[in-house]
Order: structure tokens, then sequence, then C-alpha cells
């Protein structure tokens, strides 16, 4: 058992925001994680790491920031596969290997509106992944993603 005191310190430091080994938390954003682009950037990801949040992503939601992102961790390489069901932006999707290098891009995906569960689904032609970056439509050209490059962060 924590005493009161630090117990306290630590409430504190959650709701206003801060660093630890390459993360940072605020009350409204939950888990970010910086992420370095080609272009120099740094983009602040929401991490998907369990099968709800993956499974959930960027659903329902009507405006991502240019400077935030979504990022899935998954615990083996697959050729996971994405679609655009109740997501209401377009996004850039990027699939990313163990080494955080790009094998795949799909830019502008456009939004899904059907009801039933025909939407399209997006994947890697010919590699597997272990991270996808959803980032707003438009991103990935703008921080110079294409397939090669390699992304810097820190995983949790």
């Amino acid at each position: 058992m924590q005493p009161l005191g630090a117990s306290i310190g630590l409430a504190i430091a959650l709701l206003t925001g801060f660093v630890l080994t390459g993360l940072s938390v605020s009350a409204s954003d939950g888990w970010l994680i910086p992420i370095k682009t080609p272009a120099g950037v740094v983009v602040q990801a929401e991490i998907a790491d369990t099968p709800l949040k993956r499974a959930v992503g960027l659903m329902y939601r009507d405006h991502l920031d240019k400077d935030r992102g979504m990022l899935f961790l998954f615990g083996q390489p697959q050729a996971w596969g994405f679609w655009m069901k109740n997501t209401k932006i377009p996004l850039d999707m990027i699939w990313m290997d163990a080494k955080k290098r790009v094998v795949h891009v799909e830019r502008h995906v456009p939004i899904c509106t059907k009801t039933d569960d025909s939407c399209p689904l997006y994947k890697p032609n010919s590699e597997d992944a272990m991270y996808v970056l959803e980032l707003a439509g438009g991103a990935a050209e703008v921080y110079k993603i294409e397939k090669g490059s390699v992304l810097e962060f820190k995983v949790p």
C-alpha cells in the first residue's frame, strides 16, 4: 500500500500530464506515444494494444488533429486488415514491420457509410506488419511517409 501523499502526487501527475519513458498521458487523451516521421515532425499517437481498443480504433470521431494519430500494436506479424465502418474522417493507414519500416500505405481512405458489414477491407499487399499507424487523410504525404520509410518510436 502506498502512502496517501504518494497516491495524491501520482493522481496529480496523471491529471496534469507527464512524460515517462517516451510516453505521455493527459486526462483527455489517455496514453500517447511520440512518433517521429521522416519529415522530422513528431506525431502523438494513442495506443491501441487490446482487442477492444483495436476493434474501436478511431470510430465515431468527428475530428483528428493533424499532429495526432492511433498506433495499433500487435503481438505477431500478420497482414492485419482494417476497415472504415463507423469512421467519420478519411484516414491514411501505415503498416510497419517489427523494425518500424513501412511495408504498405493506404492514402486518403474514404469513410464508409454502409450500415452492414460490407465496408472494404484494407491490408498490405505482400508483407506482414507488427504496427499500424492511422493518421488524418493526407498526413502521410505531408510527413513524407512512404513504403520503405522508417518511423521512430518506443513501444511501451
